[in-house]
């Protein structure tokens, strides 16, 4: 497996060599390689067995190196970076060219990213380039929001894990888009929608695509455990092994299932809080053994809309 450590040096050598690692950021764990490095790029899609039309956000450690490999960053985007930056936003900017079209799946945009965390940063800081890093988890699988989740999924295809504790944040950045003075969320994420509209006025939200996304993690079926998750049907359970099902719940357990088989995202209703756990308490059911989880939907405010957009995407059956 791999080495879980907090080895900024370690880290930096392996990258400088075009291999790639695990990366804590305040979202979910990375899987980084040099984003100027086609071998390195290659290495994370192959790692992931990741399709190679879907694109890569690329990190860097402050808005003027984002210069470094963008051509322009519209006065809204710029708003944006101000307020949320470093945090859970990516922006999709035109890229320059030693941004390869690998990375970007032939798009002349590229998604960046400031991420918030000290260690990412730390990092960032001390490279001369910027690290292309998708969720560090198979491809489609629940994103990972610790170092052990990396090493249980990745640990014996990477040599390194850089340990940055928990995840605070839990799902996914926002994602938005430019398109001729129209800001577009491209991905719902870990900062709410009304935070945003806030700052720049009303947005259009993209629903996600089965195909040739405009940006990173628009794909229809995404973020899945292996044990098939559906929406709660009470007629359904009737004819059920109860001992076999499992639920995940917002704030209350589910009155037909035994409660030992749930677990609740926020029992104090916290929205912040249900983020933070969506992932980690997908995969501890996912672990049990169960035939089935069952989950209901949040309510559709703050970053309840980004939790259901990968609650809809992990019931997608494909």
């Amino acid at each position: 497996m791999a080495v879980i450590g907090k080895d900024i040096k370690e880290a930096i050598e392996i990258l400088k060599s075009g291999e790639v690692i695990g990366m804590p950021t305040e979202t979910v764990y990375g899987l980084a390689g040099n984003a100027y490095n086609t071998e390195a790029i290659t290495k994370i899609f192959t790692v992931k067995n990741r399709p190679t039309f879907d694109p890569l956000i690329v990190h860097t450690s402050s808005i003027e190196r984002v210069h470094e490999f963008v051509s322009e960053i519209p006065e809204k985007a710029q708003l944006l970076a101000k307020h949320f930056m470093p945090g859970p936003l990516t922006l999709l900017l035109p890229k320059k060219d030693v941004i390869s079209d690998l990375v970007t799946s032939g798009l002349e945009t590229v998604a960046v990213r400031i991420p918030n965390h000290p260690l990412a940063l730390q990092l960032l800081e001390n490279l001369d380039f910027p690290l292309a890093a998708p969720s560090a988890n198979p491809f489609g699988y629940i994103s990972p929001t610790s170092a052990q989740h990396v090493d249980n999924q990745l640990g014996d295809k990477i040599k390194y894990i850089l340990d940055g504790g928990e995840c605070t944040v839990g799902i996914e950045s926002s994602i938005i888009g430019f398109f001729d003075d129209e800001i577009v969320v491209l991905r719902k994420g870990g900062l709410a929608i009304e935070e945003i509209e806030a700052i720049v006025g009303k947005v259009r939200i993209e629903e996600h695509s089965s195909s040739n996304p405009k940006a990173p993690g628009m794909l229809k079926s995404h973020y899945a455990p292996r044990t098939r998750l559906l929406f709660t049907d009470d007629s359904l359970l009737i004819d059920e092994n109860i001992s076999k099902i499992a639920y995940l719940g917002f704030d209350k357990f589910h009155t037909s299932i035994p409660q030992e088989n749930q677990l609740l995202l926020s029992p104090g209703g916290d929205l912040s809080e249900a983020a933070k756990h969506l992932f980690a308490y997908m995969r501890l059911l996912d672990a049990r053994g169960f035939d089935k989880i069952y989950t209901d939907l949040l309510p559709e405010k703050g970053l309840g809309r980004a939790i259901n957009d990968r609650i809809k995407r992990a019931t997608t059956q494909e």
